[in-house]
């Protein structure tokens, strides 16, 4: 690309081989970088933009520098409007920029605007479309990508794999890249983070006794790295694994310890997500502190609905407020919140958000004397759940369904229920 580049500028500038290499260069090397034979030095593309009286950044990128100007501005725009949670607005500027001709030549800059256009995408909730986007940017020429930015991808995908409820795409996805299939791990910050992803996958697919030898793995590497960023990774999905195999004041200890790192510089996304997921598992663990839990989750829903978290964190956040209203027997409250999280969920794109938005909504209803509207929810919820993986998470909320219809006196369907929470834990 170069070496056209070159040959078009000499024949404008209307000058031979020759007559551009005199004195510095012979004609035979002027001739082999045209051709692609040779890649010429940093110095020697300077003194070539010098004689052909053109900018250093056209002869390497084959754009101007007003050119290049202009689509760094355009992806600072799109990043601030990630940044800020105006999702729409961010996916439609990132869409723009890879519309641009002059951005193909220039790999780094296009991996840029095809990350963020899969993270806006994800935002969205459209996970497909993210997957595909992500699994291209994958596949791209590696030699343009930092080890940083092949983690990042990773992580995107893993965890756009995990929301899907395709639990063995995420595990391949992680296991790939932190390397756990060949040998173990040369552990750095961004490889903690994929790890605590893959953490998260073996919980929600119920492999506790993977996750907890994993944990204990990913908290001696953040420990040997001493990083807040690691740390934070570490404690928050060890947390989840220690809640999800019964020690919940173990799980408070861990998620404390990473609430309290990532609130001196963490990231504004994530510190809204870890708060979100503090606040519920306070309310799991310690179900008096159920003001403090609904408070937190009201505080964290502001900063995620500010921030890039997507629509998926956001409906979570509103289902947590939704439980704490009703463990402070506040029905109404809570209908609100989960009616707001079921619409928000209704996209189809996650059927696990969407069966247990319409679960917590259906307790609502069922709190308010709704009975009828109460039993559309939970049958709802048990439709949804039908087409989710057959997990440990799974088996609660068809264990919540079968606990609600017996209150209701629909013996059937509680007793069809409880078959399948049972089924979910293969019994």
């Amino acid at each position: 690309m170069v070496g056209e580049r070159i040959k078009l500028i000499r024949r404008q500038r209307g000058l031979s081989q020759a007559q551009l290499a005199h004195p510095e260069l012979s004609d035979s090397y002027v001739s082999l970088i045209e051709s692609g034979k040779r890649t010429p030095t940093p110095a020697v593309l300077e003194l070539l933009a010098q004689k052909l009286d053109c900018s250093l950044t056209y002869l390497v990128n084959g754009v101007t520098a007003e050119q290049m100007e202009e689509l760094e501005l355009g992806l600072r725009f799109a990043r601030l409007a990630l940044e800020n949670g105006d999702l729409t607005e961010a996916r439609r500027l990132y869409a723009e920029l890879l519309q641009e001709n002059s951005l193909a030549g220039l790999a780094s800059l296009w991996q840029d605007a095809q990350y963020g256009y899969a993270l806006a995408t994800e935002a969205c909730g459209d996970l497909p479309t993210a997957i595909a986007l992500l699994t291209t940017l994958r596949q791209a020429d590696t030699e343009a990508q930092s080890p940083e930015r092949r983690v990042q991808i990773a992580i995107a995908l893993c965890r756009c794999y995990r929301d899907l409820g395709d639990f063995q795409a995420a595990v391949h996805a992680g296991e790939d890249m932190v390397g756990l299939a060949t040998s173990r791990p040369d552990w750095s910050d961004g490889l903690v983070e994929l790890g605590s992803t893959l953490l998260s996958v073996y919980i929600e697919r119920g492999d506790l006794l993977r996750a907890r030898q994993f944990a204990g793995e990913l908290l001696a590497a953040a420990e040997v790295l001493g990083s807040p960023r690691s740390i934070v990774a570490a404690c928050w999905n060890a947390a989840m694994a220690a809640d999800a195999l019964g020690s919940g004041e173990e799980a408070m200890s861990l998620i404390e310890r990473a609430l309290a790192v990532h609130s001196e510089n963490g990231e504004p996304r994530n510190l809204a997500r870890l708060r979100s997921a503090y606040a519920k598992l306070l309310l799991r663990v310690r179900g008096a502190e159920a003001l403090a839990a609904r408070d937190l989750s009201a505080r964290a829903l502001r900063e995620l609905k500010e921030s890039s978290a997507g629509t998926a964190s956001i409906a979570r956040c509103e289902l947590n407020i939704a439980r704490a209203e009703m463990a402070l027997g506040n029905p109404d409250q809570a209908a609100e919140h989960a009616l707001t999280a079921r619409d928000m969920a209704a996209d189809g794109t996650s059927a696990a958000l969407l069966a247990e938005a319409r679960l917590v909504l259906g307790q609502a209803y069922w709190l308010q004397r709704r009975d009828e509207e109460s039993l559309t929810e939970l049958a709802g919820s048990a439709a949804s759940l039908e087409g989710v993986p057959q997990t440990r998470k799974t088996a609660e909320s068809w264990l919540a369904v079968a606990e609600v219809r017996e209150r209701m006196g629909e013996r059937g369907e509680s007793i069809a229920a409880y078959e399948r929470a049972l089924a979910c834990v293969g019994l």
